[in-house]
């Protein structure tokens, strides 16, 4: 920027027109345009022709997923069902990473951006950013970050310091309740302190805060959000809420990017644009007097299909030439078959080609067989596979034969004209097996599942789930005299309430022996359960004073011809039902019981899994 202000200044000193202001500033702004298309046509001559698409949209921007995890669940980016999370070996391990992102960096890539999932899950994220910053070398010129903000104050002064030099924030309400309602969690507090400390860092070159409006939600914020830009050098980007697998998409939801610019000029009518690159996403606006700025990313109403220059790679190892498109292509299994860096970039280079013109209308974005938003930074969508491995939607060719060994020969990459993706393809042909309830019989009829012919095996399987209470209920839990002390100085009643609590008994222990007692009673509460002879039975209820909840963990096993997931799953519920059950007296109004699932499960058929909690999501951010 500072080059092309001197050269401002040099067009305007020798320009023989320069005699008035309105001359000079005419004469400069066509110079800094110049200028700036000169420079753009440098960059695109460094791009290779694998990262040029059939339109000459020339790729410089490559979006990595570094997790399929996330430490909120935001209704428009997540299922509410939640999604399966894949195998750890299934995801990119650093050196991939970095072998891809020097691999794009040496062919034309000037800006990476870092996503999820939630980025800052990533255990090793800061190193991870400096081996990144290691390739400024060969041409990277930025590195950014898209973070949710939970947990990324405390790593934020170690990222910048190790090459992050761009960040955006994603915050939808200035509403502590209303951040709940959306992120379906706790922590707007957070997010807040992770904004002011990227405002205070010298090293971040520009700080963006995400703000996706849907109608009736929150909207009436729109110029709350403006009022930040008074004093805060930051842009506040307004998202049209975007269709994806299972977000429960509503046009009705989705507000026009135009509308709330009406809205904004209504009380800021010398709002005025801000010229941007080509290729930006986001509509640039600022008003005199703030520090910060506004912008707009229209991605519904007014799409910028044909300026994009963005690749993404997900985090199992796929490359995704358009978010709403739901064709991808395996870079992971290249890798570790062995595929050189050339054969690699032909695989590029056949994805970029089927890039097309602009995606659907929103009408008709296809959110059947697309990856939820979380995944289009994260891993194949299990809940149902045919979803996503529809055969009219596979993405064929995808892989050289050679790598799987198909071929005696290994002929040069460019010489295959057949190319199948072998775990794909059967995937696909399992998906065409039809999908039937074990639970009913041809009739539709409720049934109880057959297991004769099942033989006996150990099994297991964990379930966790949390109850949130507020602080009198949580002192009662853990530090009962504390409670009574503090009740009596609050009112007669709140005491009377507390010792009507106390009177029930040790809360923890009693609600422990609960779920112990309901996973030996699941097949009488779940009419088509087996019952089953469980060999052993665990249940744990930790406090957490951070969010004054309790979680609760509950490890049920067997020999048996089927599993205990559903005995795991009762007895956490029944658990936290107890402690719900026994301090409703100081808490009723305010309590809820959240996130039961099952996370680990071992022996049977369908074999061995685990994933983490939502918990354990969140102790990896922190």
């Amino acid at each position: 920027m500072q080059c092309l202000k001197q050269h401002a200044r040099t067009a305007m000193l020798h320009h023989p027109a320069a005699r008035t202001y309105a001359a000079l500033a005419a004469v400069a702004k066509q110079h800094v345009a110049r200028v700036r298309i000169a420079d753009i046509d440098a960059r695109s001559s460094s791009i290779a022709p694998q990262l040029t698409d059939a339109f000459n949209r020339k790729h410089d921007y490559l979006r990595i997923s570094l997790t399929e995890k996330c430490n909120l669940r935001c209704f428009y980016c997540m299922p509410e069902e939640g999604v399966d999370l894949s195998p750890r070996q299934q995801l990119l391990t650093d050196d991939e990473i970095v072998r891809l992102a020097e691999l794009f960096v040496r062919n034309g890539v000037t800006k990476i951006r870092l996503t999820g999932g939630e980025p800052t899950i990533r255990k090793n994220i800061v190193e991870l950013v400096g081996r990144l910053s290691s390739l400024r070398h060969l041409g990277l010129r930025s590195i950014g970050m898209t973070s949710n903000g939970l947990a990324l104050h405390r790593k934020l002064p170690d990222l910048v310091y190790n090459g992050l030099t761009h960040l955006n924030l994603s915050l939808d309400t200035l509403d502590e309740f209303k951040f709940e309602l959306i992120t379906r969690r706790r922590g707007h507090d957070a997010v807040l302190k992770s904004l002011d400390t990227a405002l205070d860092l010298a090293g971040l070159q520009a700080v963006k805060l995400n703000v996706v409006i849907v109608k009736g939600l929150n909207d009436s914020e729109v110029l709350d959000f403006v009022d930040m830009t008074k004093d805060r050098a930051i842009s506040i980007r307004f998202i049209e809420f975007m269709p994806f697998t299972g977000n429960k998409w509503d046009k009705a939801k989705m507000i026009p990017s135009g509308d709330l610019l009406q809205s904004i000029a209504s009380q800021y009518p010398d709002v005025r644009r801000v010229a941007g690159e080509p290729s930006d996403t986001a509509r640039s606006y600022t008003i005199p007097g703030h520090l910060g700025s506004i912008a707009f990313i229209s991605s519904m109403s007014d799409h910028f299909c044909s300026t994009c220059n963005r690749l993404r790679i997900t985090a199992d190892g796929n490359i995704k030439v358009c978010l709403f498109g739901p064709n991808e292509l395996s870079l992971r299994d290249a890798l570790r078959s062995g595929a050189t860096d050339g054969e690699l970039m032909d695989l590029v280079g056949m994805a970029v080609g089927r890039k097309k013109e602009k995606h659907a209308g929103m009408e008709n974005i296809d959110v059947v067989n697309n990856r939820p938003m979380i995944l289009i930074g994260g891993t194949i969508f299990s809940p149902p596979r045919k979803r996503l491995y529809n055969r009219a939607r596979l993405l064929i060719p995808t892989f050289p034969l050679w790598a799987f060994g198909l071929s005696a020969q290994r002929l040069p990459t460019a010489q295959h004209s057949a190319y199948i993706h072998i775990s794909a393809a059967r995937t696909a042909e399992r998906a065409d097996k039809a999908l039937t309830l074990t639970h009913l019989d041809v009739s539709g009829r409720p049934v109880m599942v057959d297991v004769s012919t099942k033989q006996v095996t150990s099994r297991s399987a964990i379930a966790t789930g949390r109850i949130f209470l507020n602080k009198l209920a949580y002192d009662l839990i853990t530090d009962p005299t504390s409670a009574q002390i503090g009740a009596a100085a609050t009112s007669d009643s709140t005491a009377a309430r507390v010792e009507k609590a106390l009177s029930k008994g040790p809360v923890l222990l009693t609600a422990e022996l609960a779920g112990i007692q309901a996973a030996k009673q699941t097949s009488s509460l779940i009419p088509l359960c087996h019952p089953l002879p469980l060999t052993h039975v665990r249940v744990n209820l930790a406090p957490d004073e951070r969010d004054h909840s309790v979680r609760c963990e509950a490890e049920v096993r067997c020999d048996g011809k089927t599993g205990v997931e559903m005995e795991a799953l009762t007895a956490c519920t029944v658990s936290l039902l107890t402690v719900w059950d026994m301090v409703k007296a100081v808490a009723g109004q305010e309590m809820e019981i959240g996130a039961v699932t099952v996370v680990a499960k071992r022996g049977g058929k369908s074999g061995d899994w685990e994933k983490a909690s939502p918990e354990e999501d969140e102790e990896d951010a922190a």
